[in-house]
């Protein structure tokens, strides 16, 4: 790749055009800054500021749940609640008519690889042949939540978007199971692709909040074993720090989140890593000029508490000589582009993102 970061912004109509504002605040020293996409007046539209309170108010219950004293506690309370949240999060993020999902769950590399096919109405039917560009998907979850299913809108979304098929994968999460069972999926899923015949630099990885993890994970472990990185990276609100040190350090600088509160997040962290050790190099995870790192597009909202999480992974990706662009929507909340049919800045920033995925195949 390339041995420099670039920023550069995309824009597809038929919205306005966004301009490049002066490089926002606040930040955190050390920490990149970030190009802000602006509309008239510097602000998310209406919708979208309606939209953050509504999810407030749907993400209480969870939140007040987290600050359960107990760990036991927190991890049943979680378990009765997991269905109604990934039932909310279905009915607001719905999948395209037409789109196709196929189960997948095989044996492989002495795991288990399981996951869906997305396809969406857009892309011609017929199989998914090798030679063809795919998007690998690491959904969001927190560790705790969420599944393919809560996430299939926004991969067939993609899907039609770049003429792409997409591979969701189905990993294994808290309280069931411990840090690092996720990412052992998540490297397994990427290398049985590639047993399946398709060839790395047709790949491009996505994924959203914790995805994110997982998809640094991924290219580190890439890196060790030798096998060869993604042709290109797609990162929504991603997390870089499971013991959410930044998030709460981010939300103590003034940034409030209409979401996510830092310290019941990461309590709800915590019923994966568990004990698992900050320094752990799977957990804040290090990248290094020699890794042949993809190009990489970063976005997230303006108001989410993973601020600093966005910069941290851009800093690490633009200081191993990464082609990375990182992008700061004003007035949006974590994983905004999920909701299309709420605000237009998520129907935008998707336009944008695809645009970026097929220049990159």
């Amino acid at each position: 790749m390339p041995q420099q970061a670039t920023t550069v912004t995309r824009v597809s109509a038929p919205l306005p055009p966004p301009a490049v504002a002066d490089l926002v605040a606040p930040e955190m020293p050390g920490f990149p800054r970030a190009e802000r996409l602006r509309t008239p007046g510097d602000r998310g539209s209406a919708r979208a500021r309606a939209i953050n309170s509504y999810f407030g108010r749907v993400a209480r219950p969870l939140m007040t749940t987290a600050r359960a004293g107990h760990p036991a506690v927190r991890a049943q309370m979680i378990r009765a609640l997991r269905p109604s949240v990934n039932q909310t999060l279905v009915a607001m993020s719905p999948v395209p008519a037409g789109t196709r999902a196929t189960g997948i769950r095989e044996r492989f590399d002495g795991g288990e690889v399981r996951g869906e096919w997305v396809t969406g109405a857009r892309v011609a039917a017929g199989p998914i042949h090798p030679d063809q560009p795919i998007i690998y998907y690491l959904h969001g979850s927190g560790y705790v939540i969420c599944s393919t299913r809560t996430h299939r809108g926004l991969v067939a979304r993609l899907s039609n978007r770049t003429g792409m098929s997409a591979f969701s994968l189905d990993y294994r999460m808290g309280p069931e199971y411990r840090f690092p069972a996720a990412g052992d999926d998540a490297i397994r899923g990427y290398r049985w692709l590639l047993s399946q015949g398709f060839r790395a630099e047709q790949i491009v990885v996505a994924g959203d909040s914790a995805g994110g993890h997982l998809a640094l994970d991924l290219l580190s472990a890439n890196h060790a074993a030798g096998t060869p990185q993604p042709g290109a990276m797609v990162l929504f609100s991603p997390l870089y720090d499971p013991t959410f040190s930044l998030a709460i350090e981010h939300q103590r600088s003034g940034r409030r989140d209409p979401i996510i509160e830092a310290i019941a997040a990461q309590r709800i962290l915590r019923l994966y890593t568990r004990s698992a050790d900050p320094d752990d190099p799977r957990m804040r995870i290090r990248l290094t000029a020699d890794m042949d790192l993809p190009d990489t597009l970063i976005q997230f909202g303006g108001l989410e508490v993973m601020g600093a999480d966005a910069r941290a992974i851009h800093r690490e990706l633009s200081n191993s000589g990464a082609r990375v662009e990182l992008q700061e929507w004003p007035d949006q909340g974590h994983v905004f582009q999920m909701f299309p049919r709420f605000t237009p800045e998520s129907r935008r920033a998707l336009a944008v993102a695809a645009e970026f995925m097929t220049a990159s195949d």
